[in-house]
């Protein structure tokens, strides 16, 4: 007499056939009486399938699988009702026992190619295709999935092709129309969650790979990518640990090898640079910045933070154009980045760029509200106002910390190069231009304000005024007397 093994599905079936193994009569069953009950279990289960109830179902087929272990049939309809529960490798494995069981089985080689085609390997989904071609030449949905397996293929090979050209969108696209047909290809998620990182999707790329771990916790792809989100948020030492766990799962994953290994580089040469410039050592903490920003060009947050510690190194070495320059590569890298725009703001007002200051802290101040952004704010526009002014420095170019001697002298200058006694043959402009200089001109257009310079007396008494001398009654060959 046969004797019935437990059917190749786990727990679920076994414990499901807990009531059949304990009635000690079933095991002295004739071959015809368990081929009936076998088919009894069947139709219940194609009962339930009906009723959408596809947990009951694979039950009962499961226990019709017990009684006749070498029906074709029972493992097909287990197999479509374990791509309705959407495990879709279990169904692949009852669809391939269904045709090695019964190579003529139609059904059995379509729904393997199915099977083959939501787990992303349209190749060998074309091949089980052809067979059932073969067995039904004018079967119309096998020949519908077969255009189907051709565009996996093609999205495939465009994918392949967008990413040697670093086109990742182009990927993404070519992933979510290869996932609508295969949906359980953890190849084509992984792929596409790389890609999403690469654009800075964080999120979504996170979402893709969680999903993927939660189903399988030591899938080594998933893990690199949940690695690769952080290391690209600039969240370094916790990206190093999922690369390493990747590395457990498999040592020979490459990329997850090389991201741990720039992770780390990264980490050590920012760290070298922060300590050099908290020693005072700005030299060597704007070589140690430099030489970190070329280790990943595509770690955008990082490297926007080492243009702006780069810029920070620059501005207290008085490289305030260079400073400039790196700030504003921290911020085309992040635009939300305040410190960038604090950074360059303040470079600008060093170099007496105000309007550009103006521009910046107008930028901090509508991002964030705060105090201390106001006052940098009315502070750029009070430095803006003034520079509009007269700058009678300019005028006599003079350094605003000019001393007394040094501003009579630059007047003395200045007034000969405009004497008219020098200028003879010249246009009527150049007398005009001494007489500026000898009335004190230059000075009414702006009400005589020199600031808070303690050498305005000199000024009134270069220009005229209240206290002050009067070349035009001195006369240009006299006033030079007036120094002493």
């Amino acid at each position: 007499m046969w004797r019935r093994p437990l059917s190749v599905h786990g727990k679920m079936a076994t414990e499901t056939c807990d009531a059949v193994n304990m009635d000690p009569d079933m095991d002295l069953l004739s071959d015809e009486e368990l081929e009936r009950e076998a088919e009894g279990f069947k139709e219940q289960g194609n009962a339930f399938y009906i009723k959408k109830d596809y947990a009951e179902a694979y039950n009962y087929y499961t226990k019709a699988i017990d009684m006749c272990p070498k029906n074709a049939s029972y493992y097909g309809n287990r197999a479509a009702t374990l791509m309705m529960l959407c495990r879709y490798r279990e169904a692949l494995e009852d669809s391939q026992q269904a045709v090695r069981l019964d190579n003529s089985f139609m059904k059995g080689h379509l729904r393997e190619g199915k099977c083959h085609l939501s787990l992303g390997n349209a190749m060998a989904a074309s091949r089980c295709f052809q067979r059932v071609l073969e067995l039904e030449p004018d079967n119309g949905q096998c020949q519908q999935e077969v255009k189907i397996a051709e565009s996996i293929l093609e999205y495939e090979r465009m994918a392949e092709i967008g990413f040697d050209k670093r086109d990742f969108r182009m990927v993404v696209f070519c992933m979510d129309r290869a996932l609508e047909s295969a949906s359980a290809c953890h190849r084509f998620k992984i792929l596409k969650a790389e890609c999403l990182a690469l654009l800075g999707r964080y999120p979504e790329a996170q979402s893709v790979a969680s999903d993927i771990l939660r189903m399988d916790s030591t899938n080594a792809d998933a893990l690199y990518v949940r690695g690769l989100c952080l290391y690209y948020e600039d969240c370094i030492e916790k990206a190093v640990q999922f690369f390493v766990q990747a590395l457990r799962m498999a040592p020979d994953h490459d990329k997850a090898r090389l991201a741990c290994r720039d992770a780390k580089a990264l980490k050590a040469k920012k760290e070298e640079g922060n300590k050099a410039f908290k020693e005072g050592s700005f030299e060597a903490a704007y070589e140690l910045y430099s030489a970190a920003l070329t280790i990943d060009p595509n770690n955008i947050k990082t490297n926007a933070k080492l243009y702006c510690n780069r810029a920070t190194v620059g501005s207290k070495l008085k490289k305030l154009d260079q400073a400039i320059e790196d700030c504003t590569k921290a911020i085309k890298l992040d635009e939300t980045y305040i410190k960038a725009y604090l950074r360059r703001a303040q470079c600008y007002m060093d170099t007496e760029q105000y309007e550009e200051a103006v521009r910046d802290y107008e930028k901090v101040y509508q991002t964030e509200k705060t105090k201390e952004h106001k006052h940098l704010l009315k502070n750029a526009q009070l430095e803006l106002k003034k520079s509009k002014r007269k700058d009678y420095y300019k005028v006599l170019a003079v350094d605003k910390n000019a001393t007394e001697e040094e501003i009579k002298k630059a007047y003395r200058k200045r007034a000969l190069l405009h004497h008219p006694d020098r200028h003879s043959s010249a246009s009527p402009e150049i007398p005009k231009k001494k007489s500026r200089y000898d009335s004190g001109q230059d000075l009414e257009d702006d009400g005589g304000n020199m600031g808070d310079f303690d050498a305005n007396n000199i000024f009134k008494a270069f220009f005229g005024g209240p206290g002050g001398f009067s070349f035009e009654a001195s006369g240009p060959g006299n006033f030079f007397f007036q120094f002493g």
